[in-house]
């Protein structure tokens, strides 16, 4: 009987180093946290101080992230070459007249588009513009050379009901990533603009999925 006691409480306090230690690797301290808007409860608060760390994304400001805040074509473009390390300089121009080289966004969106990774309108990039979630699942599945689905038949009900067959693959290539879950058990919302916390925790997880150690976290 009392072997079995000290058992169970070896047992317990086993359970409760290993949960703590699981709970400590996916969550952030406030005081570790750059940003005044970024609470150490909010569950994309580790993807943001993790990339911000790794100086893969920027603030709105020196203090502000802007979490709820629309993402741009320009940021995403912009984090996801920091991502994949695709600062390339030598990329040609890709002649977006609202995209100088002047701009931040420049090396990033000529390297991306040099890549095949995005494309513009005409003579236009629009870096200003907003994003949505169906058009980032097309620049993780091209940037990170993700393995394509060949499902045309997502758990999505509102992404089967897509009339283009490529949005579908590309957001199913995420879901069999584990890069994403929807933001229900059966919708994506593919035409819901994307925030600036969606697209760190978009960004953190593709490259959890791409890495030796796949942990993600706040799957969207």
């Amino acid at each position: 009987m009392k072997k079995f006691f000290y058992g169970s409480i070896l047992t317990a306090i086993l359970i409760i180093i290993i949960s703590s230690v699981i709970v400590s690797d996916h969550s952030v301290q406030a005081s570790t946290i750059p940003f005044t808007d970024v609470k150490e409860t909010n569950s994309h608060a580790n993807a943001i101080v993790s990339l911000y760390n790794e100086g893969i994304i920027t603030g709105v400001t020196s203090k502000t992230y802007e979490p709820g805040k629309s993402a741009t074509r320009g940021d995403a473009a912009l984090y996801l070459a920091n991502a994949l390390n695709l600062q390339n300089s030598s990329a040609p121009n890709p002649g977006f007249k609202d995209v100088p080289t002047s701009s931040k966004y420049y090396k990033a969106i000529a390297a991306l588009n040099k890549a095949g990774v995005v494309n513009g309108y005409g003579d236009e990039f629009r870096p200003n513009a907003t994003l949505t979630r169906s058009q980032l699942a097309k620049m993780l599945t091209i940037g990170f050379e993700l393995e394509q689905s060949t499902t045309t038949k997502t758990k999505f009900t509102d992404v089967n009901k897509l009339p283009d067959t490529a949005t579908k693959k590309y957001i199913q290539t995420l879901v069999d990533y584990g890069i994403t879950k929807g933001t229900t058990a059966t919708t994506f919302s593919p035409n819901m603009k994307l925030t600036r916390a969606q697209l760190a925790t978009f960004l953190y997880n593709a490259i959890e999925a791409t890495s030796d150690d796949f942990i993600v976290i706040g799957v969207e």
